[in-house]
């Protein structure tokens, strides 16, 4: 019973953060990468008549836009909390409309450059308000 007794009354740590690991994980880098190869994967389609690229071509754009959607996924929701939508409260839908660029209505359907180009536009404007987080952390 001393035992028992011991171990309820004994002081306890709380242990607060930021983010499930320390934020140098996070970094909308990794969906940039990704999504400019999205868009010379695009151009270089839009430069081969080869079926066979073509169709190899498709593939790896779409896993590839698969991959910008799971990288701006895991920065909206592990990395952003709800001060940060507070003061940038276009963020959501700056995010809705990023991942829905590299979905089947954006690059990961689409062989158009210009889709491309307009999934990087929306990855620039959350890349600068991450970074500007980032100063204030």
């Amino acid at each position: 019973m001393r035992l028992l007794s011991r171990m309820l009354h004994r002081p306890r740590l709380e242990v607060t953060a930021h983010c499930d690991l320390p934020c140098g994980v996070y970094d909308p880098a990794q969906a940039r990468i990704e999504a400019e190869s999205v868009k010379a994967i695009q151009e270089k389609y839009q430069s081969n008549d080869d079926p066979v690229f073509r169709a190899r071509a498709i593939e790896i754009k779409e896993q590839r836009s698969d991959l910008v959607k799971h990288h701006l996924w895991v920065l909206w929701t592990d990395y952003f909390k709800p001060p940060h939508f507070e003061k940038y409260p276009q963020l959501n839908e700056l995010f809705n409309k990023a991942t829905k660029a590299a979905g089947a209505s954006g690059t990961k359907g689409s062989t158009d450059p210009e889709t491309g180009q307009a999934l990087l536009n929306h990855i620039s404007a959350i890349d600068k308000i991450f970074w500007e987080t980032k100063q204030a952390s």
